[in-house]
């Protein structure tokens, strides 16, 4: 009956497929018995079953389910069996540029600056040649107003003055958190060299001139659109400075002296960051002003030599001369006999 419902289906298959009348299907398929089966048994002859094995080629599998639980030497050695290369662990650090390395384009400072005033011939010709170099200034802070609305040449060195006042101020008290505020990536580890151990006392008492802007420059990094702007602020004030050592000795400076100091002092804006701010980024020092005082090093002073070697330690055993040896020991075996 099966293979007669299987005859059946395959007849009406091929009268399908043709588009052939029902009544035709006899005529055309008159003997069609024949079916395709695909589980025919064949003939299977156990001669040759070992060259038939050695055929393919055994491959050792992994073990997964052991993989989370394998060291990191004994994966590392497994998937160089495997002849896998070992995935390397990839760290991406954030790159972010807040601050340009060094100063671009610093100013030239002029010989005797603070010196000369503009009554006499060297003040004059001072005067001259800073406005004969204000033609590039002007072009960089025209570049600073289009990214800032609100700066002013005016406003800008009043609240440079404060920013040195504070920077100075945290320094002193060693504020790190504070300073960052004030002063660029840069400059920070330039002012805190050399800190530790010492206490700073430090004071700004007045301008001896009023704080003016000498030099602007703006510069692009790695791209058009990152700019960075660079002013540099002439300070000319008085200000008392004191450095004490670790054991609380004067090193430098005096509570009481008034000195005048002269300050290029250079600040810094990312003008393509929204809230960018400005910051120290250095001071220019000029080759023709005298070179600052650098306070002593002090060190801990040694004892003395007497202290220091050690006495010998006198014995309190008895000293036999080496003639008396023998008579001792029979005295000694003797006492113990008895």
């Amino acid at each position: 009956m099966i293979s007669q419902y299987r005859s059946a289906v395959c007849i009406f298959g091929k009268y399908m497929q043709n588009n052939l009348p029902l009544m035709l299907s006899p005529i055309n398929f008159p003997c069609d018995n024949s079916q395709q089966v695909r589980t025919i048994k064949k003939h299977w002859n156990p001669k040759y079953k070992k060259e038939r094995r050695e055929k393919f080629i055994k491959i050792e599998l992994p073990n997964y389910d052991n993989s989370g639980d394998m060291s990191k030497e004994r994966l590392r050695s497994e998937m160089k069996k495997y002849g896998l290369i070992p995935q390397r662990i990839w760290n991406e650090r954030p790159n972010v540029v807040s601050c340009t390395p060094n100063i671009f384009e610093s100013y030239v400072v002029p010989e005797g600056d603070g010196k000369f005033s503009t009554i006499t011939k060297e003040g004059a010709k001072q005067k001259f040649e800073f406005i004969g170099k204000k033609g590039k200034s002007m072009l960089a802070i025209n570049k600073i107003k289009s990214y800032e609305d609100t700066f002013s040449t005016k406003l800008f060195t009043e609240q440079a003055t404060d920013i040195y006042k504070k920077a100075h101020e945290a320094l002193a008290a060693k504020d790190e958190e504070k300073l960052i505020q004030y002063v660029t990536e840069t400059a920070f580890p330039q002012m805190m060299h050399n800190m530790t151990d010492k206490t700073i006392h430090w004071q700004f008492l007045e301008s001896l001139e009023p704080a003016r802007l000498v030099h602007a420059r703006c510069t692009s990094v790695l791209t058009k659109e990152n700019i960075f702007a660079q002013v540099t602020i002439r300070f000319h004030t008085q200000q008392i400075l004191c450095i004490y050592d670790r054991f609380g000795r004067v090193v430098m400076g005096s509570e009481i002296l008034r000195k005048d100091v002269l300050d290029y002092v250079v600040f810094e804006k990312h003008l393509s960051n929204e809230y960018g701010v400005w910051r120290i980024h250095g001071k220019i020092v000029p080759s023709w002003m005298p070179p600052e005082e650098v306070p002593p090093k002090t060190y801990t002073l040694r004892k003395p030599e007497d202290d220091l070697t050690e006495k010998p330690v006198e014995s309190v055993a008895e000293t036999v001369p080496p003639e008396t040896l023998g008579e001792q020991s029979t005295q000694d075996t003797s006492a113990a006999t008895r």
